[in-house]
């Protein structure tokens, strides 16, 4: 073996030997249990970030969902406002295009005999409605309650929507179709706690007049 490889072996040997002391053991100083570790953060200068919406005790839904989910555990706000939304869309252009039967089922009677008369009221002054549903600004928790086994929750919606009526003419009764609509609705939604069936009804709605955005 020559003298450049017997070098370069021993200066190997003594990395490895370095590289074990640092990793493999600690240092002959131990901090005491009232030391501070090196490069932690002083605890008064902790700044956790804050939720724009309080969240529950379990820190996975929203606060107002907590009591929600105390008297039904497999509540679950994020999807029941998902579903509170696609539900409104459909209903509200099924109501506009007079097709009320395909979400029957989605629907209280009363609820459904209250639009059902609207549209007939529609018909028969031979009038037509046009709508474009542009989009759902926000769908918000507006309330709730359990009565009788059964949860409602009240959503506050708020809506561009391009609605227009016309009469036998096609002339314009109301709406304008090159505007755009804000519209707030304040719609309620019940199911039977005991329920295997994952839908939810309408069972109340309100809104105010939409206003011109």
């Amino acid at each position: 073996m020559d003298l450049t490889t017997i070098i370069f072996a021993a200066l190997a040997v003594f990395v490895c030997y370095r590289l074990y002391m640092v990793l493999g053991t600690r240092g002959g100083h131990e901090p005491d249990e009232q030391e501070e570790p090196p490069f932690s953060q002083p605890a008064e200068e902790v700044h956790p970030t804050v939720p724009e919406e309080p969240v529950s005790r379990t820190g996975n839904e929203p606060a107002w969902a907590e009591p929600i989910r105390d008297a039904w555990p497999d509540f679950r706000a994020a999807e029941f406002l998902n579903g509170a939304k696609s539900a409104y869309e459909m209903i509200v252009e099924a109501f506009a295009g007079d097709r009320l039967a395909d979400v029957k089922p989605y629907l209280d009677p009363g609820v459904y005999r209250a639009f059902e008369a609207a549209v007939k009221s529609r018909r028969d002054a031979g009038q037509t409605s046009e709508l474009s549903f542009v989009g759902i600004e926000s769908a918000s928790f507006a309330g709730y309650n359990v009565e009788n086994g059964m949860l409602r929750i009240t959503v506050d919606f708020r809506s561009d929507q391009v609605r227009v009526l016309r009469d036998q003419k096609g002339e314009i009764v109301e709406g304008d179709p090159n505007r755009i609509d804000l519209v707030r609705d304040r719609w309620t939604f019940a199911r039977a706690l005991k329920s295997r069936d994952p839908n939810w009804i309408l069972v109340e709605t309100g809104g105010s007049a939409p206003e011109v955005s």
